[in-house]
């Protein structure tokens, strides 16, 4: 069976370390996919661009395959490594943090940044709220009203969110499920005479 139940953060949240000076502050951000990192790195980078580093982590989906960690100047392993640590701990996923560096004139050394950098993303996500998510799959629907009563009995009997009904000269709508029925649904999709159903998402 897919697996298609993650836990993630509802909302963004905020954390702050502070060490010798140096201060660093700390974004966890709900993720959807890999295209948004990018704008939101571009946007604490602009938010913040006095700042010396701008260190991240991400992971996206159930399997541990699509992550990427960024130490941002910082020495090898002692930011990146450490905020993905976290992520790890909490058993997250689909989730960024950014951790924004101001230096303060006294180096920490590598065992104090691997330390500023984990406890500034354990502060981030300690301040969040953790929610349970599922991964799920969009369909849209094209067929005509003979096929209405086979297609919304599928949508019943599945209880499968629905939307952008047309009912015009034929019938479309859009449904979501969890991805884990998907193969169960579209296998009853393609016993329905005439219904034409194209995967979105």
């Amino acid at each position: 069976m897919i697996k298609d139940e993650y836990r993630s953060i509802k909302n963004r949240s905020r954390g702050l370390y502070k060490d010798r000076g140096s201060k660093f502050i700390s974004i966890a951000i709900p993720l959807e996919s890999e295209d948004q990192v990018k704008k939101l790195l571009d946007e604490y980078k602009k938010k913040y661009h006095d700042a010396r580093h701008h260190c991240f982590a991400y992971k996206l989906g159930t399997d541990d395959d699509e992550w990427r960690v960024n130490d941002d100047g910082e020495p090898a392993g002692t930011a990146g490594n450490p905020i993905m640590g976290q992520i790890k701990s909490f058993d997250l996923s689909n989730i960024l943090i950014i951790v924004i560096r101001y230096f303060g004139g006294t180096l920490l050394g590598t065992g104090g940044l691997i330390r500023a950098y984990r406890e500034a993303a354990r502060d981030a996500l300690e301040n969040s709220q953790i929610v349970k998510k599922t991964i799920d799959c969009t369909y849209r629907l094209n067929f005509p009203y003979e096929a209405m009563n086979d297609v919304m009995k599928i949508i019943k009997d599945r209880n499968l969110e629905q939307s952008g009904q047309d009912f015009g000269l034929d019938c479309s709508l859009t449904v979501r499920f969890r991805a884990s029925l998907e193969d169960e649904i579209t296998g009853r999709f393609r016993m329905v005479d005439k219904l034409v159903f194209i995967k979105t998402y």
